[in-house]
């Protein structure tokens, strides 16, 4: 039914090897030509946009929501825990397992990504920390190109890199004993005032950390959606017989994978633009979630930055430079309060 012409790469290499992959246009040609098939994919599509608007319409359980934002607000101090957490732990485990940041790259880089993995877990000269990583990253990038199914590591390293370490971690317990007076450590601390005049010029730029998170994972989510279901459907079509897909929604194998790449890809374009970002954000954890439970040899480790990422960003909502901000349906960014509605 379906033209084998490649290869397709994608994070379900890691639990599928050697499935043919098919032509792209014909794949998607033959799924939607099916009237059942099209009818579900465009009543999906069409409930999402009708729910969109009815929200920004009416606003149901405004109080309900109000109420969520304003709690959420007060988690935000916990937010660079967070980020040194999602990206801290999955890095240990990449050195433990042998691999470089993706699964997809093997490489023998224990000490270096275990390293930078506790020191971000312990918050220890974090924003070094995170730069170094990010810039590991970056030139590994340039070659190993499909490192860049990984790439939600560059939104990872930026938060960290405007929020830095945050508390609990080594850096502010450190900072609060060199600013105070009369301790032994604060008499021979020879970098805190550096420390703290850096700490004053990144600050104005602290408020921006959700707008690089949601677009680094938004773009790893549209990356996977795009890439390897819709422009390399193989795959994923394999994935879906070798787990018995089917049997758990019994829909056509094609539209399994179209299903899953039009999702994926919805929320990486949602998270790029910050669209109703919390929203999206609940639904890529639940898109994560049931990649976890449904594909029991996925490994998880791999997953972990990206439920890290979008947990953070249900706490921040989209921030700065979002539609949310312009349509008015996220917290006001002042520092000072939550906003009212």
């Amino acid at each position: 039914m379906f033209e084998a012409v490649g290869d397709g790469v994608g994070h379900v290499r890691y639990v599928v090897d050697g499935a043919p992959t098919v032509r792209a246009v014909t794949f998607l040609a033959d799924v939607l030509s099916d009237p059942v098939n099209a009818a579900l994919v465009g009543g999906g599509g069409l409930a999402v946009v009708l729910a969109m608007v009815a929200f920004l319409r009416y606003r149901p359980a405004s109080a309900d929501v109000r109420a969520l934002r304003n709690s959420l607000w007060g988690y935000r101090e916990f937010v660079p825990w967070m980020l040194r957490l999602a990206v801290g732990l999955p890095l240990i485990g990449a050195g433990f397992a042998g691999y470089f940041f993706s699964p997809a790259v093997q490489a023998p880089t224990r000490v270096f990504q275990v390293a930078i993995g506790f020191l971000l877990l312990f918050g220890l000269g974090t924003r070094v920390v995170a730069l170094v990583g990010l810039l590991a990253y970056l030139a590994s990038l340039a070659v190993r190109p499909e490192l860049v199914l990984a790439s939600e590591y560059v939104g990872g390293f930026l938060g960290i890199l405007v929020l830095g370490s945050g508390r609990p971690s080594a850096d502010h317990l450190l900072k609060e004993v060199a600013a105070t007076e009369h301790t032994v450590y604060g008499r021979f601390e020879p970098i805190y005032p550096a420390v703290e005049r850096f700490h004053g010029l990144v600050k104005p730029y602290e408020q921006y950390a959700p707008t690089l998170i949601r677009v680094g994972l938004g773009f790893n989510f549209a990356l996977l959606g795009f890439w390897e279901k819709l422009a390399n459907p193989g795959h994923a079509l394999e994935v879906v017989e070798k787990y018995d897909l089917t049997a758990v929604v019994p829909v056509d194998p094609g539209l399994w994978v179209v299903g899953a790449g039009l999702t994926e890809l919805a929320v990486g374009v949602f998270l790029v633009v910050g669209l109703f970002t919390r929203a999206t954000a609940a639904t890529a954890f639940l898109v994560l979630t049931t990649t976890l439970f449904g594909l029991p040899d996925d490994p998880v480790l791999a997953h972990v930055t990206l439920f890290g990422l979008t947990s953070a960003l249900f706490v921040t909502g989209g921030g700065p430079l979002s539609i949310d901000e312009r349509l008015g349906v996220v917290l006001d960014h002042s520092p000072h309060r939550p906003a009212t509605e």
